[in-house]
């Protein structure tokens, strides 16, 4: 009979050319002859095709930017950190916020219509908030062609934008830089229905060693539109020179310090080099470790079956610095003098604690394409399918983790650390939109009040992308991104779902749903959020029927 070791390591002799296949195709770097490029030229290798550039936008896709728009009677939360008042009208010309005023008792209350060259929103009984920025994110990845077609951008897009997010940074254009430069060329004419992108390129680490070649790379992407650079790992020389030559440029850098490199180079140790931010949490126990150097891998362990990888990843925290110690606090006041960013992404690690909630939730149903669905499901040849045997023991030390983990960035925040709101979205059981809002539930659950959660959705990552006099406050003088939802969001962030929240009306005894973003603005164009989640509906109705015939 097996042992339980033995089960668990799965045949990874067996798995491993697949595993690690899976592994290459996400971290694009199996070549680095066109910089940029590698993830679409590799995946091409393997029949995998890259999908279609999403459609121009429709005429009744959206109205706007407006001579003037105005967002009448409505509760306002603008980002700063100021408690919610109102009722607020928002006066907008073309894209920008001209004026916040005391709402007046418009007679145009209870019409949506243009009359008298303005657009009018009765924001009545309804919470305006600033776009919200989602500070980690894929616009789907060549990996989910092993599974079924790759999910059409218009369809994440839709996603997004129905969910109030109006601005993505894209930590690693895996399609290819100049396709993801292009979208972001579009929306930024506002050409296509999508968020503004801001496209990073993932750097070949394992391909590229040495400091002249590193800057060479770095300077060859922000030529082609690279707004930054994401790293999974590397030699010490080639990183420290990927943060010297972007700062130097003034371009973005964001790091995903995988146990691959760790050792060399941890998340301290990118601080201190002048990374901009730390993604997920990987780096961070091992820059608190100080009765060990290396985390303890049991002998069997294969870094290429990822059901080891991440089984093992959730008892990580336990090995560093216990929290208040003196390493822990040494740790946190060097990043914090650093101005180092942390975007969690806790939401993306959710399944590994309660992998049902994250399997069975509610909107697969309707929102969820069936060959994303497939890419869930466990499968050793792709990339965060990897829960083929997990257990409660796992779930138990994933549990812990969040603790800790939780516990790290709550201090960090009130330390006057930045924190901002990711969801890595598209992987293990995790919608785009849908995966963001539970970020900001789960930032909650770290310690963070409602108000600085949305800052941390908002004018935190606005200041991570180098766009805060632009976006992530509603503040005269900046673009028209807001988010306008029934109810009072600060109370209770379930509004925000596409699904809407639950509730009963005791005095009636009807069970309903309420909630639910009713409008996404952004660069001043209008759009209703909940026709841009049945157009969503609509493709996963067509590709389920398709799939029958």
């Amino acid at each position: 009979m097996m042992s339980k070791t033995t089960k668990k390591k799965v045949n990874s002799g067996r798995w491993l050319y697949r595993a690690t296949l899976s592994i290459l195709l996400f971290c694009s770097s199996l070549q680095a002859a066109n910089p940029g490029e590698e993830g679409a030229e590799s995946v091409a290798k393997y029949g995998i095709k890259i999908p279609d550039p999403a459609p121009s936008r429709g005429d009744d896709e959206g109205g706007g930017p407006y001579e003037q728009l105005r967002i009448e009677n409505v509760m306002l939360v603008d980002g700063l950190g100021s408690p919610p008042r109102g009722p607020v009208d928002i006066n907008i010309v073309d894209d920008k916020i001209v004026s916040i005023r005391a709402s007046r008792g418009s007679s145009s209350a209870g019409s949506n219509a243009v009359s008298d060259g303005i657009r009018r929103i009765d924001g009545a009984g309804m919470t305006a908030m600033p776009g919200f920025i989602d500070a980690h994110s894929h616009i789907g990845t060549p990996g989910q062609g092993l599974a079924g077609p790759v999910t059409p951008p218009e369809y994440v897009f839709k996603l997004w934008l129905a969910h109030g997010i109006t601005t993505v940074r894209e930590v690693g254009s895996g399609m290819g830089l100049a396709w993801t430069v292009d979208h972001a060329r579009r929306s930024e004419e506002g050409k296509i229905v999508a968020p503004r992108i801001i496209p990073y390129s993932m750097f070949p680490g394992r391909q590229i060693v040495g400091d002249k070649a590193a800057r060479k790379w770095v300077r060859a992407v922000k030529k082609k539109g690279a707004q930054g650079v994401k790293l999974r790992g590397g030699t010490r020389e080639a990183l420290v020179a990927v943060y010297d030559e972007a700062k130097k440029l003034g371009i973005g850098t964001a790091s995903h310090h995988d146990q691959n490199g760790v050792y060399h180079v941890n998340a301290l140790d990118s601080a201190r080099a002048g990374l901009d931010s730390m993604e997920h949490w990987y780096g961070l126990p091992e820059a608190l470790f100080t009765d060990r150097t290396i985390q303890h891998y049991p002998p069997e362990y294969n870094y290429a079956d990822e059901q080891w990888r991440f089984a093992e990843a959730g008892r990580l925290w336990l090995q560093a610095a216990e929290p208040g110690s003196q390493h822990w606090q040494k740790v946190m006041a060097e990043m914090l003098a650093l101005d180092f960013t942390l975007v969690p992404t806790f939401t993306i690690y959710e399944a590994n604690r309660d992998v049902i909630r994250a399997r069975d939730a509610e909107w697969h149903a309707s929102y969820t394409l069936p060959a994303l669905q497939k890419f869930f499901m466990p499968d050793p040849r792709l990339h965060g399918s990897y829960h083929f045997d997990w257990t409660t023991a796992d779930e138990v030390a994933w549990g812990n983790n969040f603790k800790r983990w939780m516990q790290f960035v709550n201090e960090y925040k009130n330390g006057g650390g930045r924190v901002a709101a990711g969801s890595d979205a598209g992987f293990i059981f995790k919608l785009f939109g849908f995966a963001y809002i539970r970020e900001l539930e789960l930032l909650q659950e770290a310690g963070f009040h409602p108000l600085e959660v949305i800052q941390a959705a908002t004018l935190n990552g606005a200041e991570l992308i180098g766009m805060e006099e632009q976006i992530g406050s509603i503040t005269p003088g900046k673009q028209a991104d807001i988010v306008l939802v029934k109810g009072n969001p600060v109370a209770n962030f379930k509004l925000l779902y596409g699904t809407g929240h639950m509730k009963l009306d005791r005095e009636s005894g009807v069970l309903g749903r309420v909630g639910g973003v009713s409008y996404t603005i952004k660069s001043g164009i209008v759009y209703n959020a909940k026709a841009l989640l049945a157009d969503v509906a609509d493709m996963v109705a067509q590709a389920k029927l398709d799939e029958k015939n």
